[in-house]
């Protein structure tokens, strides 16, 4: 009788959704319905897990049964997701949970589902206090389970509960938007975006805006900016502004917010700081631009300038932190690395060490479209490429070169994949796939390959300049491939499109060589004899210094390189730039006793573009003066041309030279 009295209370709408709860509990032969003792030795739990302070989770003290149906539906259908781990429930949640239905039966009595309770985190917090549950040095509940539980639950079932189309609702879950720019190996419980913090009055314009930005920037980006967002409306509701600030919003409101700013962020990391007021201009400027009906009325440039968003941080500080792998460690990783004792791991790292491409990213490659074979014109045969998606800049597919022994390792791997994959162990077709246990249908996760190689590191004693174990970081083979490519000589472009940079701001930070490498560069062009340039490539040439035509060579480049060179006819003309010349321009075009035809057309033609070529080396090279004169002389060589066409012949000084003699 009180289970039909509970479930008349439910709201009308919410009956047959809550009846979808029942039937899902009504799996495994009834078994999560019908006790509320759950003995996870039993059968129906098919993976025992340890380091466990319970083996039965709890339900009996929970009276009101549409709530503990709720509570149980939360449970069991994280655990068969893998949004939970056995372990977490028995040590953390179910203990959390507890408080919750303390808290709800003080504060909430009257309400019967969780779709109708609303807890605010400050109240939330102030209870758990008062419970006995100790703060950390931030003044927040210290275990993470217990501060968050109420938002976790919650959110869970009226998510459940709503049946609308996700990006109306007020928290939007990224599993259930199409086109999400989401890594594969990321936590799969923070993957939802609340709205709920943001005012009722401007929520449903963030909503708009951040349909427009949703698939179009990672999931990551999306969520940062709505944490500044956040910040933003926090700042002036809680300085005592009210609805419809935004639209009054003067300039004497933004400096106040700059100045808070500036305090809140002192001394903290630059780039991360300009956000503040990076993205909230950017989505004021485009609510704005797109005419929502709660945009500024004053422009947004002149609200917030260009000069109030913090520098960021210089190239040279973010080179500072961009951890390359010193040579000898390195030497001694690659040496190793076939010893790594989980060997799954060894075809990640060659990945990551041929590649340059972040670990998320490897990790996410699929064995179905992950090589292909490009047919290459030039050396007329295939050639292998490496196919993945770069979820943090959005390129959908990226293809770039890797060499056959690596393609034909990544095709073994492919092999491998194919025969342990099922629908059930690998829906998502990953390469590097973990097949069983919670974690089954996801990419092997980055950090068991960090703590591997960490314990190579230990079993073959690598160890840095100050004679202590290596300490490693898997952003480091990214850094450091991307300097192998720049001392190679490879274009900054080229490096961009490989590493899946967005910009080549982001390329540039990794354009540092090492001293050595430095060291042997400057070596090679520190002597002028030593080399030429190929003025059609700009690339350097040696030179044999011990030939009579090198000597010669070199003298002519020296020449070339410090005296004012002029284009004239048969040769060069060779002056110091700081001495006039009477005859350097005056060529024989020039002369009254110059006589010239239709025959002389090639030849005209022939030296026009020699003088263009020549001008194209001096601009190339900044010589504003060899440009300069070489254009006078080519003026003078279209001029002429132009008269011989028109006259079939040119005379100076207009007799004919019979007349002459």
């Amino acid at each position: 009788m009180n289970k039909v009295r509970n479930l008349q209370e439910i709201k009308s709408n919410q009956q047959s959704k809550y009846d979808e709860i029942i039937t899902y509990l009504g799996q495994d032969n009834g078994y999560w319905l019908e006790n509320d003792i759950w003995d996870i030795e039993c059968g129906v739990f098919k993976v025992v897990e340890y380091k466990v302070n319970s083996k039965n989770i709890k339900f009996d003290f929970i009276k009101n049964t549409i709530l503990k149906n709720e509570i149980k539906y939360y449970i069991v259908y994280s655990l068969k997701n893998n949004y939970l781990s056995l372990s977490k429930v028995l040590n953390e949640q179910q203990y959390a949970i507890k408080y919750l239905i303390n808290y709800i039966e003080k504060f909430c009595s009257n309400k019967n589902s969780f779709n109708d309770i609303v807890i605010e985190n400050s109240k939330w917090k102030l209870f758990l206090v008062n419970e006995g549950l100790n703060l950390n040095k931030k003044q927040e509940i210290h275990n993470t389970t217990y501060k968050c539980i109420h938002n976790a639950l919650v959110d869970f079932i009226k998510d459940f509960y709503d049946d609308r189309e996700e990006t109306e609702k007020d928290i939007w879950y990224s599993k259930n938007i199409k086109g999400v720019k989401k890594s594969a190996t990321s936590d799969r419980i923070a993957t939802s975006i609340r709205f709920i913090e943001i005012p009722l009055y401007y929520r449903e314009i963030i909503k708009r805006y951040f349909r427009t930005i949703i698939t179009k920037k990672s999931w990551a980006h999306c969520v940062q900016i709505l944490n500044k967002l956040k910040f933003f409306f926090n700042y002036f509701y809680s300085n005592g502004y009210t609805d419809s600030f935004i639209e009054t919003l003067n300039r004497d409101d933004v400096e106040k917010y700059l100045y808070h700013i500036g305090n809140e962020r002192k001394e903290k990391n630059p780039t991360e700081t300009s956000k503040y007021i990076s993205y909230v201009r950017t989505f004021l400027e485009y609510i704005q631009m797109a005419q929502y009906d709660k945009a500024p009325k004053k422009e947004v440039s002149f609200l917030i300038f260009q000069d109030d968003i913090p520098k960021r941080e210089l190239n040279k500080d973010e080179v500072k932190k961009a951890k390359f792998i010193p040579e000898p460690i390195l030497k001694q990783l690659d040496n190793n690395i076939m010893d790594l004792d989980r060997s799954q791991y060894i075809p990640i790292y060659i990945l990551l060490r041929e590649t340059g491409w972040r670990g998320t990213d490897i990790l996410n490659l699929r064995y179905h479209n992950c090589l292909e074979q490009i047919w290459n014109s030039k050396e007329e045969k295939y050639n292998y490429y490496l196919c993945g998606e770069i979820t943090k800049t959005g390129i959908a597919e990226l293809k770039i070169p890797i060499r056959d022994k690596v393609a034909e390792m990544v095709q073994k791997a492919i092999d491998k994949a194919k025969e342990l994959s099922t629908e059930e162990n690998n829906p998502k077709k990953y390469l590097f796939n973990t097949y069983e246990g919670k974690l089954k249908g996801k990419p092997l996760a980055k950090q068991n390959l960090l703590a591997t190689i960490k314990r190579l590191i230990e079993q073959k004693d690598i160890r840095d300049v100050n004679s202590e174990l290596y300490h490693f970081r898997l952003h480091s083979l990214r850094h450091t491939r991307a300097k192998e490519y720049v001392e190679q000589g490879m274009g900054i472009s080229i490096i961009q499109q490989i590493l899946g940079h967005q910009s080549l701001q982001m390329t540039v930070h990794y354009t540092t060589v090492t001293e050595n490498t430095l060291y042997e560069k400057w070596k090679n062009t520190e002597d002028l004899e030593l080399f030429k340039v190929d003025t059609t490539t700009n690339e350097l040439i040696e030179v044999d210094t011990s030939s009579t035509e090198g000597e010669n060579l070199i003298r002519y480049e020296y020449v070339k390189k410090n005296l004012d060179a002029v284009r004239v006819p048969f040769g060069v003309c060779f002056k110091a730039s700081k001495l006039p010349c009477k005859q350097q321009m005056n060529h024989c075009l020039t002369c009254a006793s110059f006589c010239t035809t239709v025959e002389n057309i090639p030849e005209y033609e022939e030296e026009i573009e020699k003088v263009k070529s020549q001008i194209e080396i001096s601009n190339r090279c900044g010589r504003e003066l060899w440009a300069e004169k070489n254009k006078q002389y080519l003026n003078i060589l279209e001029q002429t041309l132009e008269k011989v066409k028109e006259h079939k012949l040119v005379h100076k000084n207009s007799k004919s030279r019979e007349d002459i003699v």
